[in-house]
């Protein structure tokens, strides 16, 4: 499971600016719903001095997403669109006191959604760089230009640091090589060496040294540790009624609850009930739990919500 900081916590459980602004003049969209995170930031500018009055956001996404966007909302409010501008995706991670490094993405998401919204504001049109031949990771949809300013501005130097802060190279796999090539061309413009996956292990942060005495010998690895029993149908079902009750509490101060109905395989049915019915926040409620669900359970599971009139239709058709 990650750890996670208080402050991420916090803007997870309790989010700032959720929702569309009114009367908004500036909205920047990133990610796609297809695949994966999706994020809609929408501004409220003040057309004669470019401060920001107000800002929100709507975001499909983990925690980590959740709590990357409530945060940017609060670093940009009253701030011009300049200033705003030069905040960057290490600035929102140190907002929050830090991300895990899987999570950055997150980050690098919101980045983008101003980005895409000061453009908006300005009449401005952004670079098309989604087009098919640009892409370097097809399952992600992540474009070169993305890799390459992403490397830039984080001083990535390994295959996994990209993943991390972009999610390329999460999924199959097949765009590796197209990603080591964009590192070792970076890199190279940096003045470093970029050592792929497999010899690799002797430097942590995907550089060597060439002055450096070449090694006799590496050490013999530990065995590795035996594999975890994997669980068993009904105490999958234990754990994720356990995880459950742990969310419960939080949506029932908001006279909220939420009710397993059924999991099938790597479904898990839901109810929404009280005032989580209906509720705008009730995609982000349900990202929320999907994602602690997964952390739990080590596994992808699909959270799917099922209202009070389609629970017996949902159940009598998993019986069939």
């Amino acid at each position: 499971m990650w750890d996670y900081s208080e402050k991420v916590k916090e803007h997870f459980y309790n989010p700032k600016n959720a929702g569309a602004v009114v009367e908004a003049n500036a909205v920047g969209d990133v990610g796609s719903l297809s695949c994966g995170d999706a994020l809609r930031l929408t501004l409220k500018v003040d057309p004669d001095t470019d401060v920001i009055l107000d800002a929100g956001f709507q975001t499909f996404g983990c925690g980590s997403a959740i709590a990357s966007s409530s945060a940017l909302t609060e670093m940009i409010k009253g701030l011009t669109v300049d200033q705003a501008l030069k905040i960057s995706n290490q600035d929102i991670a140190d907002f929050l006191d830090g991300l895990p490094p899987e999570k950055m993405h997150c980050s690098v998401m919101g980045r983008e959604a101003l980005q895409a919204a000061v453009a908006n504001y300005r009449g401005e049109e952004l670079d098309d760089d989604h087009e098919e031949g640009a892409l370097v990771c097809k399952c992600f949809a992540v474009d070169e230009v993305m890799v390459r300013e992403t490397i830039r501005a984080n001083n990535l130097s390994s295959v996994e640091d990209v993943t991390n802060y972009t999610k390329a190279g999460g999924g199959c796999s097949a765009c590796h090589e197209g990603l080591e090539r964009l590192l070792s061309e970076e890199l190279a413009a940096r003045g470093e060496v970029f050592v792929a996956a497999p010899t690799k292990a002797k430097s942590k942060s995907g550089l060597v040294n060439l002055n450096a005495p070449v090694p006799v010998a590496e050490p013999t690895p530990a065995p590795a540790a035996p594999a975890a029993p994997k669980m068993t149908n009904l105490q999958r079902i234990r754990r994720i009624e356990t995880v459950l009750e742990s969310i419960r509490p939080t949506l029932q101060r908001d006279h909220g609850d939420v009710e397993l109905l059924e999991v099938d395989g790597k479904n898990v049915y839901v109810k929404l009930t009280g005032a989580c019915t209906g509720c705008q926040m009730a995609s982000m409620t349900l990202s929320g739990i999907q994602q602690r669900l997964i952390e739990e359970l080590g596994e992808f599971v699909k959270v799917i919500p099922v209202s009070a009139a389609g629970a017996a239709a949902a159940h009598a058709q998993l019986e069939v």
